[in-house]
């Protein structure tokens, strides 16, 4: 197996004892009885809730964690409050994906949602609803499929956040239903000091399809921190289609930890593609698991990092049935004194013979203090597969920048042109032209251009 690429440049250690979250059974309580839950589904918040006191704060101790310091954390300034009542930015209205959407659903935590569906898709049984009315409407779907991809005791953040979501967003797409256009939701959630917990629900049902896009987003503030802790669980059945487009883009004020996971069914795909250049911190891990035979999936990484920011993606491809493909390209630019940290596995079961699986790792670094560590990996337990992994990281080459300087472009165009010739894999990869431009904003943000 190859060796790790890695990157290491000084960086101060935070040394600071983490601080204990001031959250208490009466706060999930609480989050249950607000949205009226039954039983079961009260119940099991409860579950997530004892999971969480039993477990502790991760630390560098942990494999996962070694690269992720979060003792930094001021867990006992977060609180449970409504977010700032500031307006959402008009840009994130705007449809990502075609010239318009068949839905929109805007989240903002503690205040009103703004929810719209079209009206030919709800008599045709697709469910695309906030989490207070899906408990409401929808509680068969929730008790069914809530938790069961993803557990709330996965992670000691996944506990957390199964413990006291009280924001999050059903997807339910009827067996042989096909949608034309794609859905859109937005988590915006200003403010600092305070705790926001979601869930994400996807269903494609067998010989479905959809489009969806989800974006968590607020403005950066100037004093304070403020926490994020998701859980996001997705179920493509067989035959089933589904794009998946989600934007990172919290203000960088926010910590922000998320457990992600996909199964695909037989014959099924799914089209995973991640956009990241917001939050002070994130650990996320998605997984695909191709738990069907035949079943494909793609998963195709932007993030582009400065200031101090701190992104750790851990990703993982699990080939549970025999002749699946999976596909994995994650590419990122670092400046100033930014890190990032992609720790990738392929894993292949016993009998998942014809497997076909490959990850890339890309980083561009644009600052001699920026670091990227980039760790692929494989566990393979079939003999008759194919499976590779590789990972970069590199600086900007002045080859083509002096080139294009011959030709007449100033310095920093000339460096813009190489950036955008290095994500350029990564564009072409989505299919919206929406989403392309979305990036590309992003990228000159962050960029100062």
């Amino acid at each position: 197996m190859p060796s790790p690429t890695v990157i290491r440049t000084s960086r101060g250690v935070k040394t600071a004892a983490p601080s204990s979250f001031a959250f208490s059974q009466a706060d999930v309580r609480r989050a249950s009885q607000v949205l009226k839950e039954p039983n079961e589904l009260a119940a099991r918040r409860l579950r997530s809730w004892e999971a969480f006191q039993a477990g502790a704060m991760p630390t560098v101790k942990e494999e996962a964690w070694r690269r992720t310091d979060i003792r930094g954390l001021p867990a006992d300034q977060m609180r449970l409050s409504p977010c700032d009542d500031l307006p959402l930015d008009p840009e994130l209205r705007q449809p990502l994906a075609g010239g318009e959407n068949a839905g929109l659903l805007v989240l903002r935590p503690g205040r009103e949602t703004f929810s719209e569906l079209d009206p030919r898709l709800r008599d045709l049984g697709v469910v695309f609803t906030d989490l207070a009315t899906a408990v409401a409407q929808h509680t068969d779907i929730l008790e069914a499929h809530l938790g069961r991809i993803v557990s709330d005791a996965e992670g000691w953040f996944a506990a957390l956040a199964g413990s006291l979501a009280g924001d999050g967003v059903l997807v339910y797409v009827p067996d042989g239903t096909k949608l034309e256009l794609p859905l859109h939701s937005i988590l915006w959630s200003p403010g600092s000091s305070r705790g926001t917990f979601s869930r994400v629900l996807v269903i494609v049902g067998r010989e479905a399809s959809l489009t969806y896009v989800h974006e968590m987003a607020s403005p950066t503030e100037a004093e304070g921190q403020a926490l994020h802790a998701g859980i996001v669980e997705i179920s493509v059945g067989d035959g089933g289609r589904l794009t998946f487009v989600e934007l990172q883009n919290w203000g960088e004020h926010v910590w922000n930890f998320t457990h992600e996971r996909a199964q695909v069914g037989r014959d099924g795909n799914l089209d995973w593609i991640f956009g990241a250049v917001g939050s002070h911190l994130t650990k996320n891990f998605s997984e695909l698991d191709l738990i069907g035979e035949g079943s494909s999936g793609r998963m195709s990484g932007f993030y582009i990092a400065g200031g101090t920011q701190h992104f750790d993606h851990d990703t993982q491809q699990n080939h549970r049935a025999p002749n699946t493909t999976s596909d994995l390209l994650f590419k990122g630019a670092l400046t100033e004194r930014s890190r990032s940290v992609w720790q990738g596995m392929i894993y292949v079961a016993p009998g998942a013979q014809k497997t076909d699986g490959y990850q890339a790792n890309r980083n561009l670094i644009l600052s001699r203090q920026a670091r990227a560590d980039s760790i692929p990996g494989l566990e393979i337990l079939a003999d008759d597969v194919r499976c590779t992994h590789g990972a970069t990281v590199g600086q900007l080459e002045e080859e083509p920048i002096f080139y294009l300087m011959s030709r007449g472009l100033p310095r920093l165009e000339a460096e813009r042109l190489v950036v955008d010739g290095f994500f350029a894999p990564i564009m072409q990869r989505i299919p919206f032209e929406g989403v392309r431009e979305r990036f590309a904003r992003m990228i000159d943000g962050k960029l100062g251009r």
